[in-house]
Formats: C-alpha cells, structure tokens, sequence
C-alpha cells in the first residue's frame, strides 16, 4: 500500500520517506529480488556486499507493505512453543529454530554497527506473562523445552507491568529497534555498482530457468536466481495451502507514566504484543493483537475498539495517537518456508513468518545470500520451502484448507446485499447484483463510488470488504484490494477489473 494509507504506522509517521524511480526498460542483473521489506532489502544488501548485481523490485513504496506494518519485535521466542517444536521437529529441531533466531538478531545488531544506522537499536529483555493460574502452568511447562532448545529464560515472578500478573517467561537479550530507519538505511546503501531499487514496478510473472525471466509491467529483468520476497508468493498456488494469511492490529500512544523499556506478550488466544518506543525523546507504549482470519471479520473497527480499550485499561496512557493493522502468514508446521520453491532450480520463497516477521525477515536475506552463492545453511533443511509434515498442524492444515473451499463456494451462493447503488450508503461498501452479476460498490463520503469485480484475481474467491482499512480482502489466501480494485497485498497480481453501474 502506498504512503497514504488509511492508518499510517508509527514508522510511517517518524521517518521520512524515500523516493527511488521505477524501472524503465529490461535489465539483466545476478540476482532479481522481489518486494522492498525486510526479507527483500536484507538479501540485496547482502548480495551486493558479496559482490554480485542485484535489482530490487517493489510494486508501489519500499516499507509500505507488512515491514511498514510491523510492531518490530526482534526475539528468539517464537509463535510455536519450543515444546511443540521439539514434539514436530525433534530436540534439534527445536535447538536449530532458537540458535537461527539468535543469528538474525545479530545480523541486524552487527548491521547497525558495521553502517552506523541511527535505528533506535536496544537489547531488552521480553515476558511472557500470565494472568491466571492456567496460563501460569503452561508457561512452567514451556520453560524447560525453551531452555533445552538454548534460549537464556527463566520463570520470573518480577514482572515490571504496571498491573498485576502471575509470573512470566522472562528472555534475556532480545532488541527493539525502528525497522523503517533500519531498513532505510539499507535501501540508501543498495542503488550503484551495477545494482537498483526500483518502485512502482508490478511483477506480473517469474519464469525460473537458465536465466530467470521477471516479467513487470515496466520491462523484463533477466538474471540468474530470483528471491520471492513478498509476504505470500505470487501465484503457487500449492504452497498457499500451507499458509494462512491473518490480520493483525497495533495502536500506540505516550506514556503517562513508567514502563521498563522491553517486550512483553500476554498468554491470550489471539495474544497481545506490547513494546516500548521512544519518539522525540518521549516513550511510547506499542500494543498489538485482535489477530483474525483475513476476511473473517464483519465489524474491522471492533478491533480496533478492543485493542484501544485493552491498552488504555492496562497502561498509562491517556491517549492513543497512532494506529495500523497489518498482515500475518501463519505456517502449517509452525516454521516459515525459506529455500527454492516448488519444481524452481532458481527462485527461491520466503514466506509464513508468523508474528516475528522481523526475526525471520532477516534470516531469510541470510540464507538465500548462503543459498545463491553456494555456501553451505545450517538451517535450509529446518526451513526448507518444499518440506511437507503430515503431522505437525494437520487439524489446522485440514480446517483451513476446507474453510477455503467452503468460502469458494457460499460466496458465490450467497444473496447480494442490494440491487441499486442507492441503497449503498456513503461511506459504505456493498456487493450488488448488476445486471444479473455481482458487483463489488464503495461509496466514498463525497458520494462518489467505485464498482469493481468481487472475484479476486488469484484463484476466484470472492472478497470481503474491510471498513477500517478501506479495502476488498479475499478470505481464501490473504490478497487485498483497494476500494478502486488496485492490489495491496499479494499474491494476486493483477487488480480487480473495473465495473459499470446503472445511471
């Protein structure tokens, strides 16, 4: 999504954007890299510090997608409990996942300190608390398989919260950082010596082979390997069943009164995720949570309402003064995919990364630099994007995957909300029954209205509208639309056609 978007994060709103030009022709380059977040600028910033061509191609702002909408934890404690963890992937497993986490921690903290980024960096300490006894005794249980998998944790009962809990999981050494300053600071360093940045450059299609061929609707980028670094991939369609696409929503404010600087997450289901942030010298309190399934939610501005309530409630605050939502793929095993896509000898896939897309962001830039030039990965067999595990997350893998036939079909079925355009409030969003067909209407507040297909471009689900964020959002795999059918999120690539209406 561009600059403007509904509800502008934090991030957004305390570090300046940057303007870098579209592409204008075909190019050939080593290493074609798609999408301009974490995952994306991490690999091209390593590649190009290993010598090699490297073009990054962002179909509208670089950090306007899920790395602008990020709470920006970065910890070894990981949406999968150890526990589970070790029961799926075995106690190395399990030890991998923790020793993987910490290596990306330390590439952002080594980056900070080799280029001399002013990112707000800061070591902290996280806690996983509970607020009742149940919560308690399944963090008792977590605590010996997060220590056996190498985290520096203990069971503390000194939770520095300004209300009271039970106890908590208390990580050592984990950071907070300004992932917009950090990644700017990144994207400043990748144009020259025969690499780009390009914006408003749609990828319309990826043809592995020897070389690649990244068809966008600018020209054609020709290269040798290219990394898929987009939140969901475009168009693999096998690889969407093992991923769930979630919204998830922040809201922040300044603090009234004290809280130690840090990260904290409750026991809930879905949990809350809270962190601390200085802006001009003052901190702020950052909330996160109300995660639901894309599309699921009728009333989007409840979660907000939920989110502000529960922040207010619990911290001194007196006023929120920034809030945004964003995207969460949540992984079938409970691991991301990261590695060579599906039948591909050179384009590779990061995806799946759970609530701790920074952590796994940079992991993903560290294994594909390993992968692209032949070195040896201690972790690509533990990520590996083709990996299927009958076991682990099958109830959620079977649920899922039957709620996306099940969408297929009702949306389709199901009775139109109107027939005219006048029963169509400013403001609101309908889907009508034009001429014997579906469409999707907005009308703006002014009056005015967009009419779109409802029929999303990826495989055919019908979407839903999202009145918090203005937008059409497809329940089956995650892509997102605004009110004039353009994409915001994959992996649809192509908009939504327009539609007219009856005068």
């Amino acid at each position: 999504m561009d600059e403007a978007r509904t509800h502008p994060s934090l991030w957004t709103l305390t570090a300046p954007p940057r303007e870098f030009p579209p592409l204008t022709g075909d190019l050939t380059v080593d290493v074609a890299v798609i999408g301009g977040g974490m995952a994306g600028l991490t690999t091209a910033w390593l590649l190009k510090r290993a010598g090699k061509r490297v073009v990054v191609l962002e179909m509208n702002r670089i950090l306007s997608g899920q790395t602008g909408q990020t709470t920006a934890h970065l910890t070894e404690l990981l949406d999968t409990p150890y526990s589970t963890l070790r029961r799926d992937f075995g106690p190395s497993g399990a030890r991998l996942a923790a020793a993987s986490s910490r290596a990306a921690l330390e590439q952002v903290a080594s980056l900070v300190e080799a280029l001399g980024l002013d990112c707000d960096f800061q070591r902290v300490p996280l806690f996983r608390f509970a607020e009742t006894v149940r919560e308690l005794d399944a963090l008792e249980r977590e605590l010996p398989a997060a220590r056996e998998a190498g985290l520096s944790v203990s069971l503390t009962h000194a939770v520095p919260l300004p209300f009271p809990v039970r106890g908590a999981l208390k990580v050592e050494d984990q950071a907070l950082f300004h992932p917009r300053k950090y990644l700017l600071g990144l994207a400043d360093r990748i144009p020259g010596e025969g690499c780009h940045l390009f914006e408003d450059t749609r990828v319309l299609d990826v043809q592995d082979g020897a070389p690649c061929r990244v068809v966008t609707n600018r020209g054609v980028v020709t290269a040798t390997d290219v990394v898929e670094a987009t939140t969901t991939p475009l168009n693999r369609v096998f690889l969407h069943t093992k991923l769930y696409p979630y919204r998830t929503y922040a809201v922040a404010g300044p603090l009234e009164g004290s809280l130690e600087p840090g990260e904290y997450y409750d026991s809930r289901e879905p949990y809350h995720y809270i962190r601390t942030q200085p802006v001009d010298g003052h901190l702020h309190v950052i909330v996160g949570g109300e995660d639901h399934k894309v599309g699921a939610a009728v009333d989007t501005e409840q979660c907000y309402a939920a989110l502000e309530e529960y922040t207010l409630k619990r911290f001194p605050v007196k006023r929120l003064t920034s809030r945004w939502s964003g995207q969460v793929i949540e992984p079938a095993d409970g691991l991301p995919f990261i590695g060579l896509n599906r039948a591909s000898r050179h384009v590779y896939v990061a995806t799946g990364f759970s609530g701790t897309g920074m952590t796994f962001g940079t992991l993903a830039g560290m294994m594909f630099t390993d992968l692209i030039l032949g070195r040896h990965n201690a972790y690509a067999a533990l990520y590996d994007a083709t990996r299927v595990k009958p076991l682990a997350g099958a109830k959620d893998f079977l649920q899922e995957n039957a709620e996306v036939a099940f969408r297929f079909v009702v949306d389709r079925l199901s009775r139109p909300d109107g027939k005219h355009l006048s029963e169509v409030a400013p403001g609101e969003a309908k889907v009508l029954e034009v001429d014997g067909k579906k469409v999707a209407v907005y009308r703006e507040p002014d009056g005015t209205s967009h009419a779109v297909s409802p029929v999303c471009t990826h495989l055919g689900c019908h979407v839903h509208w999202n009145g918090a964020e203005r937008s059409w959002d497809c329940p089956c795999h995650g892509a997102r639309y605004s009110p004039t059918g353009k994409v915001l999120n994959g992996p649809a690539v192509r908009d939504l056609p327009s539609r007219k209406l009856p005068r």
